[in-house]
């Protein structure tokens, strides 16, 4: 049975591309309305990833409190669908003591799974995705991705085509229903016992870009290898296949030099950013702010969208 929308509660939900400041602002916006901290970031989960990740920092931590952060390993089987039945049941809980809460996090898919909830996809054989994994390991990623583009461009320009998990998905939903895995996306869904008030960070693309690669000199300048060669012996399972790891894996094996690895990471963190705008734009109700607004004129605005 449905919840009754309580017009009361209020999920604030701060979204944009890695490294434009979503974190900090999420940390003042918590103080401001006394309240706690959601991450809706899916490689922020897991506690061995901390400075590839940029998770936030024990100093930050203990600023607010916050759920869904280093509360999985690496090794546990962890899912969107998961994730959401714990994130509501969390909500749930805080706004029994609060009337507002923060959620902060660049993983479409997940910000998606709480505010508006998950697609319905019909069942496929799962035979196509035994398929899909060979083909993996024999001819790479690249070949997928190609595929992908063929059964559903839109698919192809929106998920993360870094991440075979998400581009199997895709494919084998393609396949094996014979429509765009796309066309399944956005149907209607159970409603919320709460009013999502949707806040972007955003700017010039030349300044997102800088940023990141700021961002990735820091990483490397607090010990980003270090993390990832403790994580070696481990690069297999799915949750390193991602972004500032699975570059200095290629490092580690001695297939790429450590200069190129970077410039890898920056490469694909921008690309990564790209993909992250268009999946955050889709939302035509997001109130979307340079990322040096002043925060005195969020505050303003979310408040004005909480008068009733």
């Amino acid at each position: 049975m449905l919840k009754l929308l309580n017009t009361n509660h209020y999920l604030i939900s701060i979204v944009g591309p890695t490294a434009i400041g979503k974190t900090t602002l999420s940390i003042k916006l918590a103080k401001h309305f006394n309240t706690e901290i959601l991450s809706a970031d899916s490689r922020q989960f897991f506690k061995e990833m901390q400075i590839g990740t940029a998770a936030p920092t024990a100093e930050e931590l203990s600023e607010a409190p916050h759920h869904f952060i280093h509360h999985k390993s690496i090794e546990d089987s962890y899912n969107v669908g998961t994730f959401e039945k714990e994130a509501l049941n969390t909500l749930d809980t805080l706004f029994k003591t609060h009337n507002t809460v923060i959620m902060v996090g660049g993983s479409g898919l997940y910000v998606d799974a709480v505010t508006r909830g998950l697609d319905n996809f019909p069942k496929v054989d799962p035979n196509i995705r035994i398929a899909l994994n060979a083909q993996l390991d024999r001819d790479g990623l690249e070949g997928l991705q190609e595929l992908l583009k063929q059964h559903d461009p839109k698919s192809y320009n929106t998920i993360a085509l870094d991440n075979p998990h998400r581009v199997i998905r895709a494919l084998e939903i393609c396949i094996g229903s014979g429509q765009p895995y796309s066309s399944f996306l956005n149907q209607d869904k159970d409603s919320r016992p709460f009013k999502t008030i949707t806040v972007g960070l955003t700017s010039d693309r030349e300044i997102i870009y800088n940023r990141i690669n700021q961002r990735v000199d820091i990483m490397m300048s607090e010990g980003l290898l270090n993390e990832v060669k403790s994580l070696k012996n481990k690069q297999h399972l799915n949750a390193l296949n991602t972004v500032g790891y699975k570059e200095l894996f290629q490092y580690l094996k001695g297939e790429w030099t450590l200069d190129f690895a970077i410039s890898e990471i920056k490469k694909n963190s921008r690309r990564f950013a790209k993909r992250q705008l268009t999946w955050f734009k889709r939302n035509e109700n997001t109130f979307w702010f340079d990322y040096k607004t002043p925060i005195t004129n969020i505050i303003q605005e979310i408040e004005n969208q909480t008068v009733h």
